[in-house]
């Protein structure tokens, strides 16, 4: 399984964007999270350091682990990463209280990358109807 790159519109606070924004996508991991930060529009794509993380691992495993990996780190570097320091670990802490309450679980790093895009008041893009189970997360299915 590899990286691969393609073009998808995403939904900011404010509407569907006029023009696609590159993105890279591999098996379904929610990869992009846009929208707004800091309470104004922005058109720049954010990725947690959670799918990165994610993103390495399939590619150190893959056949293609080299070519892969050059394309993970390109997507890094012409992308935000948002990393979790102390507040997304309060969102977290939040996000996994009311999921166990509901008995609806998710698998733990979804909720650290649900936390990062609630933390900075951004849309996460996902295939994963999983992310609907938690309150307060402004979602594009792709």
């Amino acid at each position: 399984s590899g990286v691969c790159a393609g073009l998808w519109p995403f939904r900011s606070a404010y509407g569907l964007t006029p023009r696609p924004q590159r993105c890279a996508c591999t098996n379904g991991f929610p990869l992009i999270v846009s929208g707004t930060k800091n309470g104004g529009r922005s058109d720049e794509v954010f990725v947690s350091s959670v799918v990165l993380g994610e993103l390495y691992f399939g590619a150190l495993k893959s056949a293609r682990f080299e070519t892969n990996v050059k394309r993970i780190d390109s997507f890094a570097a012409g992308n935000v990463v948002l990393t979790c320091d102390q507040e997304t670990a309060r969102h977290y802490g939040l996000i996994k209280s009311k999921l166990r309450a509901r008995g609806r679980p998710l698998p733990e790093n979804d909720i650290w990358i649900a936390a990062t895009a609630i933390q900075h008041d951004l849309t996460l893009l996902t295939h994963d109807a999983h992310f609907d189970e938690v309150d307060g997360l402004q979602l594009e299915k792709l």
